[in-house]
């Protein structure tokens, strides 16, 4: 069990380890430039030799996008938010780095020779999965905040999902079920995002326009059918072979929360970056349940839905809630953002833009070229992220308490 410590007084120059959103959000947004990196050197020009051979190379770029960089955004995330519901202290210090550590290992292994490096990979990275369950429910325990259980449950499920990945890798399991591994976690990270959203999304922009005070709908009816409608989603499309069920669904999906999006559209979001990146992000995955929904009947790429959700959905919301984060637990005004935020957002967008559109408009010999062009401006992105909020996550707050 992990030990939780006592805050200590902060450190004068060095706070990277006072509280969980700092080492993760740095670790997630440089591993994803260094991830995609490493993925347009395969993709492109063939270098599989990069990664151990037992892990092929589309499996690793699929699950560290679900399991490396969107879990070191969600246990941030976590880390720092589950502290201020429950008021209960949270891994920092010594427990902090051991988390660190574990993740870290679970990323390196892969680029290592070692012949049980996969195996000792799937241990870290299990341990770390179990670590992070443990953290957040021994306060939500402690306080009895029940409502906030479901939180712990989806960290469960996506262990679990994981558990399953590493057992068809190393051959415990049908290979096939890889393929239920990711993308059950895939999903529930898109789940994850969608329940956050309905939190925070309408919450920010009621507050931060800067037109006349404005009140935003939240639907129950819709909220509890898209709940139910999505977990039916989930299951079709990842446990069955039916495809044209799980696209009728989609296209529910895609009414619903069309619907959620013009509830919560007021002009002003344009002019804060803040609120447009999270904005533009749900409406990626929108997209999502769309593009879903007419795969078949367009005969589109199954992968442009996909990225749709993944660099549009996942890419937007983590960096918009990260930069968001970050500022406003180090004692920054999030009214007031570096204005490199907005390149930075900006970036992220071209490479989903790219992604998910650009295959559908331009012939099948440039796939590759508009492939490339994405991972740059993702890698572009996450760099400029690191290097803008670096020394906002590695420094204390600006406003003296511990943090």
């Amino acid at each position: 069990m992990l030990q939780i410590e006592s805050p200590k007084p902060a450190s004068k120059s060095f706070a990277l380890f006072n509280l969980g959103f700092r080492p993760f959000f740095l670790l997630a947004t440089g591993f994803g430039a260094f991830s995609m990196l490493v993925w347009l050197s395969i993709y492109v020009h063939g270098n599989h030799a990069l990664l151990n051979s037992k892990l092929p190379a589309v499996w690793w770029h699929a699950h560290e996008m679900v399991f490396a960089y969107s879990i070191a955004v969600i246990s941030g995330f976590l880390l720092t938010a589950v502290g201020n519901w429950t008021n209960y202290p949270m891994p920092k210090g010594r427990s902090l780095i051991a988390l660190v550590v574990l993740w870290l290992l679970a990323r390196i292994l892969p680029f290592t020779p070692f012949e049980q490096a996969i195996e000792m990979m799937a241990i870290a990275d299990l341990l770390f999965m179990l670590a992070l369950a443990t953290a957040i429910f021994i306060p939500i325990f402690r306080t009895k905040q029940w409502t906030q259980m479901p939180i712990v449950f989806k960290v469960l499920l996506m262990s679990a999902s994981n558990v399953l990945f590493y057992a068809a890798l190393l051959g415990y399991v049908p290979t096939e079920m890889v393929y239920w591994g990711i993308y059950s976690g895939f999903y529930l990270i898109i789940s994850l995002l969608m329940m956050m959203g309905r939190r925070v999304i309408p919450f920010f922009i009621e507050r931060g326009v800067a037109n006349a005070p404005i009140e935003l709908t939240n639907r129950k009816w819709l909220d509890i059918s898209s709940l139910f409608l999505f977990l039916a989603f989930l299951i079709v499309e990842v446990f069955t072979h039916y495809s044209t069920i799980s696209e009728l669904i989609a296209a529910a999906l895609f009414i619903l929360h069309a619907i959620r999006l013009r509830d919560w559209y007021d002009h002003g979001i344009w002019k804060k970056a803040m609120l447009w990146v999270l904005y533009v992000g749900y409406s990626f995955i929108v997209l999502g349940f769309a593009l879903k929904a007419v795969t078949s009947l367009l005969g589109l790429s199954p992968w442009i839905a996909v990225h749709a959700f993944a660099a549009g959905g996942i890419g937007m919301i983590t960096t918009g809630m990260m930069a968001r984060v970050a500022l406003g637990h180090t004692g920054h005004n999030v009214q007031e953002p570096p204005k490199t935020v907005s390149y930075i957002f900006a970036l992220i967008l071209l490479g989903a833009f790219v992604r998910v559109i650009f295959p559908m408009i331009f012939p099948a010999e440039y796939y590759s070229a508009v492939i490339g062009a994405s991972q740059l401006c993702w890698v572009a992105g996450f760099s400029l992220f690191v290097f803008v909020y670096a020394p906002i996550l590695s420094k204390p707050r600006i406003d003296q308490p511990f943090g």
